[in-house]
């Protein structure tokens, strides 16, 4: 029976790996054993995907990007080129911590820019967007938008990545295409 889904003759596929109907694995990838990656994903050149690694729907992940075990990226996540998560808060190499890896979590929809690294343990909101070149070492809300080193909040973007407008009461709009959301604090909810 043909697959569902394209790999390059570069890539190397490990064991127990389940790959969605569309996916496409393009040259010289490593994904390690157990990984789960949804249907319909990317996975640009050189992109390593470490064992046991959940990766959703329609997720993009860029040239040289490296998903660490202990990361689960949710369907939609974007990651561009060469976006580092690391899964150990305190390397040495002379005191391995074997398999015991932190978890980090990007939620649905998120966007993380080029040369982004983040910082685990972690959670990513939904919708939430890291400017390229962000260290993030801290969690970030849903329609969040982060940049800097460290990374910092300065604002929220629209599902449609624009960055949303204060308005009265707590209300945020997007230029673009209108959406309307509500702020509370830190915290941002979709209106319409």
């Amino acid at each position: 029976m043909k697959h569902k889904y394209f790999i390059h003759d570069s890539s190397e596929i490990g064991k127990d790996v389940v790959i969605g109907k569309g996916t496409k694995i393009w040259h010289f990838c490593h994904v390690m054993d157990g990984a789960k990656i949804g249907k319909d994903c990317i996975l640009g050149q050189n992109v390593f995907v470490g064992e046991k690694v959940i990766i959703g729907d329609k997720v993009k992940l860029q040239n040289n990007v490296s998903v660490f075990s202990g990361v689960e990226l949710e369907d939609y996540v974007f990651c561009g080129p060469s976006v580092t998560f690391t899964n150990v808060n305190k390397p040495r190499a002379k005191y391995p911590v074997g398999k015991k890896f932190e978890t980090t979590k990007v939620k649905k929809g998120a966007t993380i820019g080029a040369n982004a690294t983040i910082v685990c343990p972690r959670t990513i909101g939904k919708y939430a967007f890291i400017g390229a070149g962000s260290v993030v070492t801290k969690d970030v809300p849903s329609f969040g938008l982060v940049y800097g080193n460290p990374a910092k909040l300065k604002g929220f973007a629209c599902i449609c990545g624009q960055k949303l407008l204060s308005g009265s009461r707590g209300t945020l709009s997007c230029p673009t295409c209108g959406r309307k959301y509500l702020r509370k604090n830190a915290e941002v909810r979709f209106l319409q």
